[in-house]
């Protein structure tokens, strides 16, 4: 059985695997657009955007464990350790040995680390004023992209 043509000409099996019909490509091209607006911003505070939401995360709450952080994030420790090793290196963390676990890193807001928070407070305004949607927009939106992660968590974890 073929696939009926479109107004076009084309098959719609054909139109399928369009790069403007993949929703895949809209999250891929919109992630990278988000990049480029965060790193202006952030360069003024030393920090790449992975770097930024390691940050967020401890701002919300301090002393976590790696993994902790890799769970919140969505990241390997793979990924999250060298993010974090070059945190270090500025003087923005600390990581220590769980004394009641050693199998376990804690990593803590330096002095440093937890006075950025007031030099980023500037960054999710000018973000949003950028985005040009309402607060109920942005919720709607955000609440939206929660779900399609979810479900596309869910299912890759069915393999």
């Amino acid at each position: 059985m073929s696939a009926k043509p479109d107004e076009n000409g084309a098959s719609q099996g054909a139109d399928m695997l369009r790069l403007d019909q993949q929703l895949c490509f809209a999250a891929y091209s919109t992630a990278h657009a988000f990049t480029r607006l965060y790193r202006p911003l952030l360069e003024k505070l030393d920090l790449t955007y992975p770097q930024y939401l390691v940050m967020l995360v401890l701002w919300e709450r301090d002393g976590l464990t790696v993994t902790q952080l890799g769970e919140r994030l969505f990241l390997d420790s793979g990924t999250l350790t060298p993010l974090l090793k070059r945190l270090e290196s500025a003087g923005r963390i600390a990581r220590t040995r769980d004394p009641a676990d050693e199998r376990r890193v804690l990593v803590t807001l330096t002095g440093d680390g937890q006075a950025l928070r007031s030099e980023a407070r500037c960054i999710p305004p000018q973000i949003g004023k950028a985005i040009g949607l309402t607060p109920a927009e942005m919720r709607a939106l955000k609440s939206g992209l929660d779900k399609l992660r979810t479900a596309l968590n869910d299912s890759a974890g069915k393999d």
